[in-house]
């Protein structure tokens, strides 16, 4: 970057949490941090739903547990209606139930509350950037929650050859009614892509979607079935008839 480059503009964040103290603490720990900016708090879902429409910030720091609306609501909300502002979680809750409401409400990272400075300020640029991130105890308990792991997958080559042989007849099969885990129609579209061995890159060209949108997606789906990576997917999908 040359000297006369400017740098690049702060993310614009809200914190949503009902506690004062909590709340405060995280605004004056945020506004520590050179590279973001606290443009407004809320005390419930319902206010943190408003602020976002006034502000639209980059990220929202939001909290499960709130009066008026909860955590859980106002994420679809927030999803549904200001999609470009990326909702980070950050609650006391790692069980499995949490985490899955949260993220299948529209959620793209979650951490706990003893997060340090670092974790939540990487969490909210991960976030805006179209990234996921996952405090580990929230991983392990979405891998407790997706059940036994899948046998090894196949040598990428004879899996590919056995997968092109039949993917006529995959394209063909019958999607479930009710698709698992609160995956979308667009995320299963793109894990039947997975399993049938393309590259995001390939997977962006056949769908008319950039890369970073896909790897947004798959990093949803990996959170949402519980898998660390690309082989344990497929495997899901397989268990799953989405391949």
């Amino acid at each position: 970057m040359s000297a006369d480059a400017a740098p690049p503009a702060p993310l614009r964040v809200i914190v949503a949490d009902d506690q004062a103290s909590v709340r405060e603490g995280l605004v004056l720990l945020l506004d520590t941090l050179p590279d973001i900016v606290v443009v407004a708090s809320a005390a419930d879902g319902q206010q943190a739903v408003r602020l976002v429409g006034q502000h639209r910030p980059d990220a929202i720091l939001l909290d499960l547990n709130m009066p008026v609306m909860n955590g859980i609501e106002a994420t679809r909300r927030l999803t549904a209606e200001y999609p470009q502002t990326a909702v980070v979680v950050l609650t006391t809750y790692a069980d499995d139930a949490s985490v899955l409401d949260a993220l299948r409400a529209g959620a793209r990272s979650y951490l706990t509350k003893d997060a340090d400075r670092t974790d939540i300020a990487r969490a909210l640029h991960a976030a805006a950037g179209g990234l996921a991130v996952l405090d580990p105890r929230v991983q392990a308990a979405l891998l407790a929650a997706g059940g036994q792991r899948p046998a090894p997958a196949a040598p990428a080559e004879a899996r590919q050859q056995s997968e092109r042989q039949q993917s006529d007849r995959r394209q063909e099969a019958p999607r479930p009614a009710q698709l698992p885990d609160g995956l979308t129609q667009r995320e299963a579209e793109i894990l039947h892509l997975v399993a049938e061995g393309l590259t995001n890159p390939e997977i962006a060209a056949r769908l008319y979607l950039s890369n970073n949108t896909i790897k947004t997606h798959i990093n949803r789906i990996f959170a949402k079935t519980g898998s660390r990576d690309r082989a344990a997917a497929i495997g899901y999908a397989h268990r799953h008839d989405l391949a």
